[in-house]
């Protein structure tokens, strides 16, 4: 009957070392699972600040795709106002005009 008793005593011995490594490993594994968690979050807060970013560039590049497309329309009627002269005599033309101011 000390035999078993022993065994027995070994064995709770081992089940409590068990339950203890388990214990420690589970307050890591919470750890590291606190941590992912938070990293994820800092990651999500920063793809919604590029996705702002993002947004902001794609409102500036269409307000100045628009102002382009106004400046082309104004220039095109400025072109359009001009004597129609042959190219080679409006280069020369320009080019006198250049030397004079």
């Amino acid at each position: 009957m000390l035999t078993e008793l022993e065994r027995l005593t070994e064995r709770i011995e081992q089940l409590v070392s068990i339950s203890h490594r388990f214990h420690q490993h589970n307050q890591a594994l919470q750890s590291e699972l606190e941590r992912v968690r938070h990293e994820h979050e800092q990651v999500l807060a920063n793809t919604e600040q590029l996705r702002h970013e993002r947004d902001q560039l794609r409102l500036q590049r269409d307000q100045l795709a628009a102002k382009i497309d106004e400046a082309q329309v104004r220039l095109n009627a400025i072109l359009e106002k001009l004597p129609h002269n042959s190219p080679a005599e409006g280069q020369l033309d320009l080019l006198q005009g250049g030397e004079n101011v």
